[in-house]
């Protein structure tokens, strides 16, 4: 089920939204979250059924060694005894997600290097498996180191399966959520957080129909083309996904914490305009916030961090991010996605030893042009594809287009004779690249990011809020009519 699709916008979120508040101000508040749990597990099995078992055996398992850990903290079994049972419980995590998202991965491998002839196991990879599966490491590790307090399974499954961040995100620590869901006070409609998380949700509902989608058709034309790119062609498409995935994710996000505020709920910041940042350190603050503070609490500190040395730390970083990469998918693209940050942070934690300084808006233009730079790797078919776009990056095909690529052209230069509005797949016909490009590049780098103007917002009244989110939600009707787009991080 998606975010962005009429069912999900118009039976499922409402039917859900008031059962649950109806069993809670009747005080069945235990019922009130089996009857999330349940909706939650329909939410991820809406597309494949099958994969219910896996999640739903995925927090028996966590469940159970997690506790074991609690059981033992203050028991006479021995520290060594615990770390077996945490490590047990990583690999366990880690076979399952290894054997769905890298399998054919290693085999495709294998044979060009050993020269076999493996099948390939052509598995469909479970949606959501890298969150979950991050997500519930995390609560072992905490477990293992004394910092979870709430040990019911009802509560557990809740935790792993709440519906607006169990498909991307945000990733959760175990003590941000379990205080709020014991917090009787939030088993209680808020009409002020109903105000804000509708305002939240309208304006990345908004930002993924109407301007990612938009984004996606030059992104995939330029991408997709069998035929070398000019240099404007090839900038189209770049910038084109750079700017999809910014608003699709920064959608994605709003959307998640604006629904988790209808049931009271404060979701971690995940996404903080991260293309106002002026070092590749700074993105990494302000991008995908809490895969960040995974990376650094449960891979790059356990490694060794910054303290053992200059080199150490330099290859803990390129070990964390390569890493990271392929966390995002089974692919050498990702790999070397992620392998060029971690070298960039390295550099730039060399850069801060030498303390020379750039202006702000040179900072800001070499930051943001390498973050477009390893884009390209990261949306790219495979390597040499990256390497043909980069190639007309640099004007090595040319600036002219070609005539068999006229319809990639059009949209970057000309005006289509139409009046259509959105349709699912265009803003107005007669926007160009350039235009676009231009206009949500504008507002990326200055303006106020939804949190900023909502989040903070005390005076939030239900008229300011029914005003605006009626006005964007009209504005994307005719976009969610037709087939509703996926969002570019469920892929992960």
């Amino acid at each position: 089920m998606l975010f962005n699709s009429p069912f999900y916008i118009f039976a499922f979120l409402p039917v859900v939204l008031i059962v649950y508040f109806t069993l809670n101000k009747m005080r069945y508040t235990h019922l009130g979250k089996a009857w999330m749990v349940l909706a939650s597990l329909y939410f991820y099995g809406y597309w494949n059924p099958a994969y219910l078992l896996l999640i739903i055996a995925s927090m028996l398992v966590n469940f159970g060694i997690g506790n074991a850990l609690h059981k033992t903290k203050t028991s006479d079994q021995s520290i060594l005894s615990r770390k077996s049972v945490l490590i047990l419980g990583i690999v366990l995590n880690l076979a399952v997600l290894v054997y769905y998202k890298y399998s054919d991965f290693f085999i495709v491998n294998l044979n060009e290097v050993l020269g076999l002839n493996i099948d390939l196991l052509n598995l469909l990879l479970p949606l959501a498996i890298s969150f979950f599966t991050f997500q519930q490491i995390a609560y072992l590790v905490d477990s293992y180191q004394n910092d979870t307090q709430e040990y019911d399974f009802l509560n557990y499954c809740l935790f792993v399966s709440f519906f607006p961040q169990l498909i991307a995100g945000p990733i959760v620590h175990h003590k941000e959520m379990m205080p709020q869901f014991a917090n009787l006070k939030n088993t209680f409609i808020n009409y002020h957080n109903i105000a804000k998380g509708l305002f939240i949700f309208s304006i990345g509902l908004f930002k993924k129909v109407v301007i990612a989608d938009t984004f996606a058709i030059w992104a995939n034309l330029g991408f997709d083309s069998q035929v070398p790119l000019s240099l404007f062609e090839a900038w189209g498409a770049s910038l084109s996904y750079t700017f999809q995935l910014y608003y699709d994710f920064s959608g994605y996000t709003d959307m998640a914490i604006g629904v988790a505020l209808l049931f009271n709920i404060r979701l971690p910041l995940n996404f903080n305009s991260p293309y106002k940042a002026t070092d590749i350190q700074d993105f990494w603050r302000r991008w995908h916030m809490t895969l960040s503070r995974w990376l650094r609490d449960y891979l790059y500190i356990p490694l060794g961090g910054n303290r053992k040395g200059a080199g150490r730390t330099y290859f803990n970083l390129m070990a964390t991010f390569i890493l990271g990469g392929l966390w995002h998918g089974a692919g050498w693209t990702f790999i070397v996605w992620g392998a060029l940050h971690g070298g960039a942070l390295a550099i730039h934690r060399i850069w801060q030893i030498v303390n020379v300084k750039l202006p702000a808006y040179l900072a800001w233009t070499l930051t943001f042009l390498f973050i477009n730079f390893t884009w390209v790797f990261f949306r790219a078919n495979d390597i040499a594809s990256a390497f043909a776009m980069l190639k007309g990056m640099f004007g090595l095909n040319g600036v002219k287009g070609t005539a068999q690529f006229s319809s990639f052209i059009q949209y970057f230069t000309g005006w289509t004779p139409s009046w259509e509005i959105v349709n699912g797949n265009h803003l107005i016909g007669s926007v160009s690249t350039i235009q676009m490009v231009f206009v949500f590049g504008l507002v990326v780098f200055f303006a106020k990011n939804t949190l900023e103007i909502g989040m903070n917002k005390n005076k939030f009244s239900l008229v300011d809020s029914g005003v605006i989110s009626l006005s964007l939600l009209l504005a994307v009707l005719l976009g969610i009519a037709s087939t509703a787009s996926e969002f570019l991080y469920f892929n992960f």
